[in-house]
């Protein structure tokens, strides 16, 4: 008897405490199950019932993979840190070195955007890899790129786009869709037509000389030339610029005079100088003169 009492007594406790840790599965097992049917606590084991209106787990998200290690010493990055930019504007890496494995280094290269952008990278050759979006920037987006130990965090401004059309012989511009400026232009002339394409504007400059010499024209020929202008804003690195052009103003509108570069009045060169930013993009439409090539440095949406 004494022996069959105990055995008893000790069952007794362990059903308790069974009952206990199952009222404790069912507990949070409510909380995890949505409200689909019951499901057995185990194979042929007792169904836990469902209970209407709890709420499912959240759904927590994913941490955002980290750079692969990088396969090269910090480059430098364009556009640098804290500056705002136009939304033509390619992220520009330069390293210091030849890079063999190209797919390495881009999966230690990352791009974040403050709102979704899609892009992707070219290399223009082996120490210098560039990454833009598949379509203008949107305004007013944050960018940061992280490339090995190089970082920088820059801004996408207002959307400033100048069209330049043959056909009318005007620039039209517009700042985030809205026309902001018209102005007649004078391109190029025959033998000399401005190349279609989309443009991005580069450097400044108050004031310069525009020489014929440097692309190989000597000043004392037939076509030569060395030329004081003002405003003179480039929009490609083989010699285009939007610049004032007092000596051209009939033509303007009307007629092409140029060797290749927008001609517009003093008034209209100062304005565009004054209010276009390094990024943003110039689009030449309707000419004779072929299209930009996308390996000029400032004609990337070409390639």
């Amino acid at each position: 008897m004494g022996k069959t009492g105990i055995c008893t007594s000790r069952n007794k406790r362990w059903s308790s405490r069974v009952a206990v840790a199952v009222a404790g599965v069912v507990v949070s097992g409510t909380a995890l199950v949505g409200p689909a049917q019951a499901v057995p606590l185990f194979p042929g084991g007792p169904e836990i019932p469902t209970l209407p209106g709890l709420p499912s787990a959240p759904q927590l998200p994913l941490p955002e993979p980290a750079p692969a290690p990088a396969n090269f010493s910090a480059p430098s990055l364009n556009p640098g840190e804290g500056e705002v930019v136009g939304v033509a504007q390619p992220v520009i890496i330069r390293f210091n070195e030849a890079i063999g494995d190209r797919a390495a280094a881009e999966r230690a290269i990352k791009v974040t955007t403050s709102q979704p952008v899609d892009g992707g990278f070219y290399w223009i050759n082996d120490s210098q890899v560039r990454w833009k979006p598949a379509e203008f920037w949107p305004a007013n987006t944050q960018v940061t790129v992280d490339a090995g130990d190089a970082h920088s965090t820059f801004t996408i401004g207002d959307a400033l786009v100048a069209t330049a059309d043959d056909n009318t012989k005007q620039i039209t511009i517009t700042r985030n869709g809205e026309v902001v400026k018209t102005m007649p232009t004078s391109m190029g002339k025959p033998d000399h037509e401005t190349p279609n394409g989309t443009y991005i504007i580069g450097e400044k400059f108050r004031d310069m000389y525009m020489d014929s010499s440097t692309y190989g024209v000597p000043i004392d020929s037939e076509e030569g030339y060395r030329t004081y202008v003002e405003y003179a804003t480039r929009m490609s690195y083989s010699g285009i610029f939007v610049h004032a052009a007092p000596w051209s103003l009939d033509a303007q509108g009307n007629t092409n005079v140029s060797h290749g570069c927008l001609n517009v009045s003093t008034e209209n060169a100062k304005w565009f100088y004054e209010n276009s930013k390094k990024g943003d993009a110039v689009v030449v439409q309707n000419t004779a003169g072929g299209v930009l090539s996308g390996s000029d440095g400032l004609g990337d949406w070409n390639r």
